[in-house]
């Protein structure tokens, strides 16, 4: 899935939502999907680098991140840079691996 798709994905959702043909919880549920799918389904339109998908998996504090990277080194870099600006841990002592989705 491209960004324009997930983009025009949610806005149906919010719409749905505005218009009183979905819930929050119904919406919330969608929005997640939607981002879930592109980040596993994830299409680059510069063609220049290939990102995959990425999981944490290890300490509770990174477990189940995901995120787009061109491998597993800068799938670790990210992650570090997420737990680093969510915990007041420094990243390099939380023990994790990332595996691809």
């Amino acid at each position: 899935m491209d960004r324009i798709s997930a983009i025009r994905n949610i806005e149906d959702a919010i719409r749905d939502f505005e218009s009183g043909d979905a819930d929050l919880a119904n919406t919330e549920r969608r929005v997640v999907t939607v981002l879930r799918t592109f980040a596993t389904e994830f299409e680059t339109d510069t063609g220049e680098e290939s990102l995959d998908a990425w999981k944490a998996v290890g300490d509770e504090r990174a477990e189940g991140l995901v995120v787009l990277a061109s491998g597993e080194a800068d799938a670790r870099a990210r992650v570090e840079g997420l737990l680093a600006d969510a915990t007041d841990a420094d990243p390099a002592t939380i023990d994790f691996s990332v595996e691809q989705v």
